[in-house]
């Protein structure tokens, strides 16, 4: 179905619609599930139930040009409502619409360089998605929080195989989006899970392993790591 807005092109602004389209889609999949049922007629032609950026849904007819101009949500939802139960068509209708709004997100992000995808990616992640709100995995007011964007190293040292070493213990690996806009201390390139890096526990700063001369062996063996930088400076007295 074509839009009458115009397109949004930067990260808060493919955001901010996809938030809006959601919380449409939220709202029809749970307080007004009735009706969407209602009107999800099997007898009816191929319906598409559509959220839009001004916060309302739409059970129609799908757009008529081909390619459509934007994305389309799953095609005949109405054809499998009298098919499985209520609550197993609403959780398909969720887990469709889903992938309908990752698919409108990207296609307005299909201009965005790597980092402002990975940013976009991570917003909309943090969000509960339709099928965890309808099949009861997550409340409904489940929030991003302001803080879940940021970087959380715990003075952990990666390896070349994505487990993460700190202090001779194997941690959890942190998803790489989480060091998206960290750089080495020493080159200043960008992080890269296929690369190793260390931080340094003194001021947090992370470094290539091969900027600084440490391998995942070496860094086994090192109970707190202390940057080039830091292993200088003299102690004040």
């Amino acid at each position: 179905m074509a839009s009458m807005f115009a397109s949004p092109r930067t990260v808060e602004e493919i955001f901010k619609d996809h938030s809006a389209r959601r919380t449409a889609l939220v709202r029809a999949l749970t307080i007004e599930a009735d009706e969407v049922y209602i009107q999800c007629d099997p007898e009816k032609e191929n319906l598409c139930l559509y959220g839009h950026p001004t916060e309302s849904w739409e059970v129609t007819l799908p757009a008529e040009e081909v390619p459509p101009e934007l994305p389309e949500p799953a095609l005949g939802i109405n054809f499998a409502r009298d098919g499985m139960s209520r609550k197993d068509w609403l959780s398909l209708v969720a887990v469709h619409s889903d992938c309908w709004l990752l698919s409108m997100a990207f296609y307005f992000g299909a201009r965005l360089n790597r980092n402002e995808r990975k940013r976009l990616f991570s917003m909309i992640n943090d969000l509960p998605t339709l099928f965890e709100i309808v099949t009861g995995r997550k409340p409904v007011e489940d929030k991003p929080s302001a803080e879940s964007g940021s970087k959380s190293k715990n003075n952990t040292k990666r390896a070349v195989d994505g487990q993460a070493r700190s202090n001779s213990k194997l941690n959890d690996v942190e998803d790489e989006d989480e060091h998206g806009d960290t750089i080495c201390g020493s080159c200043e390139g960008n992080y890269n899970a296929d690369e190793f890096w260390i931080g340094c526990d003194i001021c947090e700063r992370w470094y290539h392993g091969k900027c600084v001369k440490i391998t995942p062996a070496k860094a086994e063996s090192i109970k707190q790591y202390k940057c080039p930088s830091c292993s200088t400076k003299k102690t004040r007295h």
